[in-house]
């Protein structure tokens, strides 16, 4: 491998690297609709040139987290009804997958599945509502995590990402992410006492749920 080689790849690292970091702030509900990213910041706070930054939003903006705009920039982008509608194909089909298949999955991947929804309670009874939606996003990321794909990873990592942004319209993020807990814990107990059959209706039921409500408030915020 020659130098110029090993650039490119260091290059792409660090660009692969803050395209994660980013997308962990919008999952986490840090970064929202609008929120400018400035290259300079962030090239000064990672220790790489603007270019690489920039890399990292084409990727950002490829996987439909980010976009363009005049005068503006790079900003976070605004989720469309299509949005959430393409959302939730891509998790019915990984999500459900990955439920047929849990028999196959590891003892640390039912631990991380029940991790998050522990999380997701503690967080609701401390009333830290930011923090319950991050939780229960990464119950389906450690469902499809099961799966032991690093791209199917990569690509709920990205759709869950965009789904938060949807969150956004939300005027109770307490009233909207309460009753979602109760129905992970549900689909979570009955993975882990062997009953994936009954999991995956459940799931299937709670996917066309939080699409319509989902669905809804986004339309609703896009006619305001």
């Amino acid at each position: 491998m020659t130098s110029t080689d090993e650039s490119a790849e260091a290059t792409q690292a660090a660009s692969d690297r803050i395209a994660a970091e980013v997308r962990d702030d919008m999952l986490s509900g840090h970064l929202l609709p609008g929120a400018p990213l400035r290259d300079t910041a962030l090239a000064s706070s990672y220790g790489v040139s603007r270019n690489t930054v920039r890399e990292a939003f084409r990727l950002l903006q490829s996987q439909g987290l980010t976009e363009h705009r005049r005068h503006k920039g790079t900003v976070v982008r605004r989720v469309s009804g299509d949005d959430v509608r393409d959302i939730y194909t891509v998790r019915r089909a990984l999500e459900l997958r990955a439920i047929e298949q849990i028999n196959q999955a590891s003892a640390e991947h039912l631990v991380a599945i029940e991790r998050a929804v522990c999380a997701a309670e503690a967080a609701r009874d401390a009333e830290r509502w930011n923090d319950v939606g991050t939780a229960s996003l990464r119950f389906h990321l450690a469902l499809v995590g099961s799966l032991s794909s690093p791209t199917l990873d990569a690509c709920i990592d990205s759709v869950l990402s965009r789904l938060r942004l949807a969150f956004a319209p939300m005027p109770d993020e307490g009233q909207f992410q309460a009753p979602w807990i109760e129905r992970d814990r549900h689909i979570n107990d009955l993975l882990q006492s062997g009953f994936a059959t009954d999991a995956r209706a459940a799931l299937r039921v709670y996917l066309d749920d939080s699409e319509n409500v989902v669905l809804g408030a986004v339309r609703r915020h896009i006619a305001t």
